[in-house]
């Protein structure tokens, strides 16, 4: 039996903010660039079969999860660029959790897909070049009253990049879904 933790956080949790070395940083732009394109070699083909797995008892669908991502890094890709522009701007939350439940989850991951190989490839020019006091520049979250620097960011969204996709790797591993 798998230990539910492993289902849930495949990769460890959530990091918590650090000063990052200039490799962590190449590290986790090259995750974010490279994200979308490991995502669509993995799921492109799949029928809807595979895609309506829960990818953990009670958890996502392997669509639902495709979907939360773009919504996910849509909104994280908004605030990057309200933290870059703004003196820490108060963000706004959503819940992902009812996001997840919208009629729109339940469309094709093609248009998600989509997003995200645009959506990446724009965060990433945007975040390629920034000096040191850019990716200091902050945002806060009301939710947690936590304020996010711009590198936290990044390393936020290159770990849930990975933490996702493990989460449906790990699926296609378990049933012998692998090419």
């Amino acid at each position: 039996m798998l230990n539910p933790d492993d289902l849930r956080y495949p990769i460890g949790p959530m990091p918590a903010p650090q000063p990052y070395t200039p490799e962590q940083l190449i590290t986790n732009l090259t995750a974010m660039a490279e994200y979308p394109y490991r995502l669509i070699s993995l799921v492109q083909t799949w029928p809807d079969s595979r895609l309506d797995t829960p990818y953990r008892p009670d958890g996502w669908t392997v669509r639902q999860v495709v979907h939360h991502v773009a919504d996910s890094h849509m909104n994280a890709y908004v605030r990057t660029r309200l933290a870059l522009t703004e003196d820490n701007p108060r963000i706004s939350p959503y819940e992902e959790q009812e996001w997840a439940k919208l009629d729109d989850s339940t469309l094709p991951i093609a248009p998600s897909l989509a997003i995200l190989t645009n959506l990446h490839l724009r965060w990433v020019r945007c975040l390629q070049h920034l000096s040191p006091s850019q990716l200091a520049r902050t945002y806060l979250h009301p939710g947690n009253q936590q304020t996010y620097t711009v590198a936290d960011v990044l390393a936020l969204y290159a770990w849930h990049g990975e933490h996702h996709y493990q989460h449906v790797f790990r699926l296609a591993q378990r049933n012998g879904w692998e090419r």
